[in-house]
């Protein structure tokens, strides 16, 4: 039998790269059983563990994904056949691990955070986290108005408290005509979040009626996506540029319009109820 220290020195061949082509090239040929029962490939799931733990941490992981991240390139013939197995094992988890914190960041799948469509893109962020406040410096929310005002000529306030209140406001106005609480607050912070980088209102309801990504996690029909657009945005229609409609829900609000001035139009009224989406029950029907 062998003592305890041959069997240390037998796991540690695996940390250098000779050592572990023999244990992969062994676990292989014995089939997928062998990962689950054999001590030296615990051992190493180990050693992977504690010898990508910094990387991990870096990139805001636990180590064991990164371990994770180190069996599913162990598993491949490249690794076995490469010259130097640790490096390739190494290249798969670092790569592995910056697209699990974009995936995080950017609150989608890790397959989709490798793709450059998506990648391309900031991690999603509160609307409210922004240190400036929005309405004193972007385009959007500038009205040069030429016709007789019909908004009180006040704004409700001024800064981020003003902007924050507004988002809460049209959150609370969503949630009270019939939408999900939860959809409608991730669907209008996210549409204050891509309105935050247009150059308009226009321009950044253009972009969000073609992000079917924000529309597949949300979960909205197509409609439902629609109608909160119009709402949040206003209409796009130039018609309806100096009207209610045109203005849109979150700059009638900053202009000084209260939640309770909103919901006595029946217009609006009406688009947002009958553009609420069903909420899903998880588990099914009692009985």
């Amino acid at each position: 039998m062998s003592t305890t220290s041959e069997r240390d020195q037998d796991r540690q061949g695996f940390e250098e790269s000779e050592g572990l082509r023999v244990l992969l090239t062994r676990l292989h040929a014995q089939g997928n059983g062998a990962w689950r029962n054999d001590p030296e490939a615990a051992a190493l799931m180990r050693h992977a563990a504690d010898r990508y733990a910094a990387l991990a941490r870096k990139h805001g992981l636990d180590p064991w994904e990164a371990a994770a991240a180190a069996f599913d390139a162990m598993r491949t013939p490249s690794v076995r056949r490469a010259e130097d197995p640790w490096a390739m094992v190494t290249r798969a988890v670092q790569v592995t691990c910056i697209f699990e914190e974009r995936a995080n960041g950017l609150l989608c799948s890790v397959h989709q955070a490798r793709r450059p469509q998506y990648s391309a893109f900031h991690d999603a962020e509160r609307f409210s986290d922004r240190e400036n406040p929005l309405s004193d410096y972007h385009a959007a929310f500038h009205i040069h108005d030429t016709t007789e005002p019909t908004e009180p000529a006040g704004p409700a306030g001024s800064g981020s408290a003003g902007v924050a209140g507004a988002v809460e406001d049209t959150i609370a106005l969503f949630t009270l005509l019939g939408w999900p609480a939860t959809v409608a607050r991730a669907g209008v912070e996210y549409v204050c979040a891509r309105l935050a980088e247009a150059s308009s209102r226009g321009s950044a309801f253009e972009a969000l009626r073609r992000d079917y990504h924000a529309r597949a996690l949300l979960d909205l029909p197509g409609s439902s996506w629609l109608a909160m657009l119009r709402v949040v945005l206003g209409n796009p229609d130039p018609d309806l540029a100096n009207t209610a409609a045109g203005r849109g829900v979150l700059v009638r609000l900053l202009v000084g319009e209260p939640l309770r001035a909103l919901l006595s139009d029946d217009d609006l009224l009406a688009e947002v109820v009958l553009s609420a989406p069903e909420e899903h029950v998880e588990g099914g029907r009692g009985g």
